[in-house]
Parts: structure tokens; sequence; C-alpha cells
């Protein structure tokens, strides 16, 4: 897996772009101020919370929670849970596609170890 070789690329430039030119849109006029980005933190965390009760509610122990069930499916929770990401990197100017060629060739040279 290659690194990208332009580490200040700005995020429009990135596969992402797409979402974050949307993003502007929808989020046009906000205020963004250093607490924006702990009320993203806790999104994350409640829409996380959302995804694991639904995928639970479905798969796991919790087959008999009805409520659970009728909300929305854990597929359309993991689609919250990625816009909330990329708010969160748009509002903080993090470079995503960065992050996961980052860590992709991190697991990557984990294996490659482990194999040894």
């Amino acid at each position: 897996m290659k690194k990208q070789k332009n580490k200040n690329q700005p995020y429009h430039d990135t596969p992402f772009g797409e979402y974050f030119k949307i993003l502007d849109k929808i989020d046009k006029g906000k205020r963004y101020s250093k607490e924006f980005g702990s009320i993203m933190i806790l999104s994350l965390l409640e829409e996380l919370g959302e995804m694991s009760r639904a995928y639970l509610a479905e798969h796991g122990r919790k087959k008999t929670n009805i409520a659970a069930q009728t909300d929305e499916s854990y597929e359309q929770e993991l689609g919250d849970l990625l816009v909330t990401i990329l708010r969160f990197a748009r509002i903080k100017n993090i470079n995503l596609h960065d992050r996961i060629i980052y860590t992709l060739t991190k697991i990557e040279a984990r294996q490659i170890k482990a194999k040894k």
C-alpha cells in the first residue's frame, strides 16, 4: 500500500471531497467553536450506541428488544456514524484519506510482522 505524497492536500481533493462539498452546504452558516468538536465527539458516541443497539436487536443477545427493532437498522445507523465522522474531520481539517491509508499501512505491517 502506498502512502499519499501530498500530506497538505485539502480535504476537498480527497476521495471524500464530494461528501465534504455536500456538508459545506448543510453546515453553511453554523458557528464553529472549540466546543463544536466536543459536540461532534458526543454525537459519535450517540451514533455508535444507536448502531450497536440496532445490531444487537437483530443479531445479538437483545433479539427481544422490540423498540430497537422498530428503530433504524444498523446499516442506517452506520451511515449516520460515518457522516458524523466526516463532519468532525471537516471542522478539524483532518484529511481522512491520509488517516485511512496510514491505518491500513499500519495494519498491513502488523500482519507481515506476525507471519515472520
